[in-house]
């Protein structure tokens, strides 16, 4: 009987994510307790391990050399009143670290609610796809196309300003107000759409449509971008 307790409770441990050495595991979760709210999307746990949020990207506000981004204040409070304190749940995709070290992660707070979602949805984040971590991409873009067509948190930042009448001359091109999509996380340049139709599409640098696409996810190479459903424009 001894033998079989501890079978099964070696076997918990495993489905839990976590291995005998306790290291999180691809696909696996475990129960953390946040000390403190880094940023935006980024936590530190009771351990002193960081956590950065899967799939989301909130303005920057303790970058080193980079100025606090519009709306980053306001998502960092948003993030240290729903978290600071709490007990939540981590679940792991394919990688469970990035390359700083920092776990890579879904949150869910005791009530089910899913964190990386509700930043996107509230408009406190932007999308950020970076694969092999897809699980979430398709609920992730319908959260921000939500907060967009309601001009929730930074989508209203241009929405607040009056739309100027007069048509820009062309020696200078009016700047917009709000979060731009011109670069991707380091290292992914390729640009992913979704169009109306439903159509996954995806735009190197320099074709036509690169600079007036919308990117609602990136990749570094269009492998990765054919891997994760999207076609090349047809021509």
């Amino acid at each position: 009987m001894k033998r079989m307790a501890m079978f099964l409770l070696l076997a918990a441990w495993l489905a839990g994510g976590c291995s005998s050495t306790g290291q999180p595991q691809a696909n696996g979760e475990m129960e953390a307790t946040i000390a403190r709210v880094v940023d935006g999307d980024t936590v530190e746990l009771s351990t002193g391990e960081k956590v950065r949020l899967i799939g989301v990207d909130t303005p920057e506000t303790v970058k080193p050399n980079h100025t606090v981004e519009p709306y980053g204040k306001e998502a960092s409070d948003f993030s240290k009143k729903l978290l600071t304190g709490q007990t939540v749940t981590l679940k792991f995709d394919v990688e469970p670290y990035d390359k700083y070290k920092r776990l890579l992660a879904y949150m869910y707070l005791q009530d089910g609610t899913f964190v990386n979602e509700k930043l996107v949805r509230e408009g406190y984040a932007r999308i950020m796809t970076i694969p092999p971590n897809v699980a979430h991409a398709d609920l992730f873009l319908e959260a921000e196309r939500e907060a967009r067509e309601n001009n929730r948190g930074l989508w209203g930042l241009s929405a607040e300003q009056p739309a100027k009448r007069s048509s820009p001359s062309k020696s200078s091109k009016q700047q917009p107000s709000g979060p731009t999509e011109t670069s991707g996380p380091e290292g992914k340049t390729i640009k992913g759409n979704i169009n109306a139709k439903g159509e996954k599409i995806y735009h190197v640098p320099g074709s036509s449509g690169y600079e007036q696409t919308k990117a609602e996810m990136w990749f570094a190479t269009e492998e990765e971008a054919k891997a994760a459903g999207f076609r090349a424009p047809k021509r």
